[in-house]
């Protein structure tokens, strides 16, 4: 079995399916999906397909799998939508803790708040965000009907289009021979939406320096020229 080092071993994809195999990788999309920011998704949903394909640590058939992880993913984004509904604002005015950085949910909101309820879809591709996305809808108040439709879309797409994708590309001789360093583009394609918001958000945080600087320069002048305009008065009326 191939073996991914990226991070710590209990972590890599190979070392959860072939010591906890399905229930294993259930468990993972469920706490992923509302609870727990950390843990490999995307690799681990392209590994478990290919290793449907060669019949190795799951020998479940596809279509199984896939109802299986849909199942997960939705059950998990619910207790987040839940956790938000219940705890609301609370979660945004306490300091960081174990399961819940501030900073984390922050970026989900915005996430959020630019996208809309589309945006539980889109978030399912995106590390961290998908964990914590739910959590904000409910936070929010985002209607239950609305919320459990993306829910249902982005569970499918991503939990059975990850998965299947990795059963059908594992048969090809090329991905066999080069599947770490594939999984390793995958772990690094998905967080280049991160890379991209962090870069983005501090180009925001320099413009918005510079607007205050150039606000506060302005705001300092326009004193200067008021008080020279009573100098002309002044002299005006002793002539």
């Amino acid at each position: 079995m191939m073996t991914l080092a990226l991070g710590p071993e209990w972590l890599s994809p190979d070392y959860l399916i072939s010591e906890y195999g399905l229930p294993g990788i259930l468990i993972i999309v469920f706490a992923e999906s509302g609870l727990f920011a950390f843990l490999p998704g995307d690799s681990l949903l392209f590994t478990a397909g290919l290793l449907v394909a060669e019949g190795s640590y799951i020998p479940q058939p596809l279509w199984l799998v896939c109802t299986l992880i849909v199942a997960a993913a939705i059950t998990g984004d619910q207790v987040g939508y839940a956790i938000g509904r219940f705890f609301g604002p609370k979660l945004f005015s306490r300091p960081n803790s174990k399961l819940f950085k501030q900073e984390n949910l922050d970026k989900a909101h915005e996430f959020v708040e630019k996208y809309g309820p589309k945006a539980i879809v889109l978030a399912r591709f995106v590390p961290i965000i998908r964990t914590f996305a739910p959590i904000v809808a409910g936070a929010g108040r985002m209607k239950y009907r609305t919320f459990i439709a993306y829910n249902v879309v982005g569970a499918v797409l991503w939990g059975a289009g990850v998965t299947v994708a990795g059963y059908f590309l594992g048969q090809i001789d090329f991905i066999k021979a080069n599947i770490e360093p594939i999984l390793i583009l995958i772990v690094v394609l998905s967080i280049v939406p991160i890379i991209v918001e962090v870069v983005r958000g501090r180009s925001q945080a320099k413009k918005a320096a510079a607007e205050a600087l150039a606000a506060a320069a302005a705001t300092g002048a326009a004193p200067a020229d008021a008080s020279a305009a009573p100098v002309q008065r002044g002299r005006h009326a002793r002539r």
